[in-house]
């Protein structure tokens, strides 16, 4: 091997063993930093949704799609509704869940370990009725056009409330409740929303009702079937002030088919805002990712909004999670807008871990080229102790003649030592003195 392909090597070598144990604590470091934080998310999410063809599930489907695009896999939990998912969030059975507004009170202990990722969409009362049972409340003529516009004139009447897991039993009571009725007065039933749907249409039902965002297909079909009437909360306004959960709306006139002027005059409706709430204990970056899908899904113009008005971080019961806040107010974080998802969120929550080790390296690091230095000069240092051994002896004996071939023999072992070229001086300074202790043993 070339002597200077030998000496870089050596150097190299010497370099490594300096800097391994400074490299071995900075490693060590990140590990532990990494195993603390927990910067990347697990790559699979468990969403609860709602009932089949419901806006819960739609929207389950395109959360899944768009979070699909960074590796995570989400998991849809068909349930009975919003009272259902929170169930199941308490439970730890779902990791986020579409919770209405109302649904549950906030504050009590079960909430605690819950916070939301924002208000992302009205969720309107739909209450359908055919005219034949509105003309036997109202009293109207066969000719007369017969309508319903408070909760009042439902007494009587046979009405579906949904299933108790769809939250929307315990909204009807609190309405019902603030008009001094009481349940016993209607006929009520808690059919889910298909056969429910089927019943309507057959006429074994008068009334049903649903809260439901407008993407739900049944509330699509039901606005346009013929005999069929959407009631108008004359009194909307009101409830939204006797119920911080409800929101007035207005379905404006032939918002659903302008063709066929559909609804043919404004509708007023009470509104409960729907959230995605999360458990505490779920990894922030999932968090971050799904708030900003919702600012994707919920951002657009709709019956019941303006661009870009939802999400939000309004008339959320709960306390809202700061990743999804910031996710909504400012959209992806820098580096996500031009890195991967993995990378960039593994620089932003490592970020700080990195620079605290940096800081705590950087006056270790001094420590490196004192150390390299040592191990290099140690190598020839070693043979000064043998050298003064040599020379106390030769004043100790007449015989000088062993110590000679000692001398020579750590000479020539001497020659071998291999050091970088910077530290050549100290080599041939060890052997100028090896031939000083000769001379001196040769006049002796």
């Amino acid at each position: 091997m070339p002597k200077t392909m030998r000496y870089t090597l050596l150097s190299l070598r010497d370099l490594a063993v300096s800097v391994g144990p400074f490299i071995v604590l900075a490693v060590t470091l990140l590990v532990l930093a990494y195993w603390w934080l927990d910067p990347n998310p697990p790559k699979r999410v468990v969403l609860a949704t709602g009932p089949a063809q419901s806006a819960y599930e739609e929207f389950g489907k395109r959360y899944a799609r768009i979070l699909a695009k960074d590796g995570i896999e989400v998991v849809l939990l068909p349930s009975e509704g919003s009272a259902a998912n929170l169930q199941l969030l308490r439970d730890g059975k779902a990791d986020l869940g579409f919770v209405q507004g109302g649904t549950s009170e906030a504050g009590t202990a079960s909430n605690d370990q819950l916070e939301s990722l924002g208000s992302l969409f009205l969720e309107p009362v739909w209450l359908f009725y055919r005219e034949e049972a509105a003309r036997k409340v109202t009293a109207a003529s066969a000719t007369a056009e017969a309508t319903l516009s408070s909760l009042t004139q439902l007494q009587g009447l046979r009405v579906n409330v949904g299933t108790p897991g769809s939250g929307v039993p315990n909204l009807m009571n609190k309405l019902l409740e603030s008009n001094h009725i009481e349940s016993s007065a209607l006929k009520i039933s808690q059919l889910e929303q298909t056969p429910a749907t089927v019943a309507f249409l057959a006429g074994e039902l008068d009334a049903i009702v649903f809260a439901s965002a407008p993407e739900s297909l049944m509330v699509q079909m039901l606005l346009q079937t013929p005999g069929v009437k959407l009631m108008d909360f004359a009194q909307s306004e009101a409830y939204s002030r006797r119920f911080a959960f409800l929101s007035p709306a207005v379905l404006p006139r032939g918002v659903v088919d302008l063709a066929a002027n559909i609804p043919p005059q404004d509708v007023h409706l009470v509104a409960p805002t729907t959230t995605l709430l999360t458990r505490t204990s779920t990894h922030p970056a999932l968090l971050e990712l799904f708030a900003l899908a919702g600012n994707e899904i919920h951002g657009s113009a709709g019956w019941f909004k303006r661009a870009r008005e939802y999400p939000n971080v309004k008339n959320n019961e709960l306390p809202v999670a700061k990743e999804a806040e910031r996710s909504i107010q400012t959209g992806p974080p820098l580096l996500q807008r031009y890195l991967p998802f993995w990378v960039a969120n593994m620089v932003e929550r490592m970020w700080l871990a990195m620079g605290i080790i940096i800081a705590v390296l950087l006056p270790l690091s001094r420590i490196v080229p004192p150390l390299y230095e040592f191990r290099v000069r140690s190598r020839i240092f070693r043979w000064y102790g043998q050298l003064r051994n040599i020379e106390n002896r030769a004043e100790e004996t007449q015989d000088t003649g062993p110590l000679l071939d000692e001398l020579n023999e750590m000479e020539s072992r001497a020659e071998k030592i291999s050091v970088p070229l910077s530290y050549t001086d100290e080599l041939y300074a060890l052997r100028n003195n090896i031939q000083l202790v000769r001379k001196k043993l040769q006049k002796h």
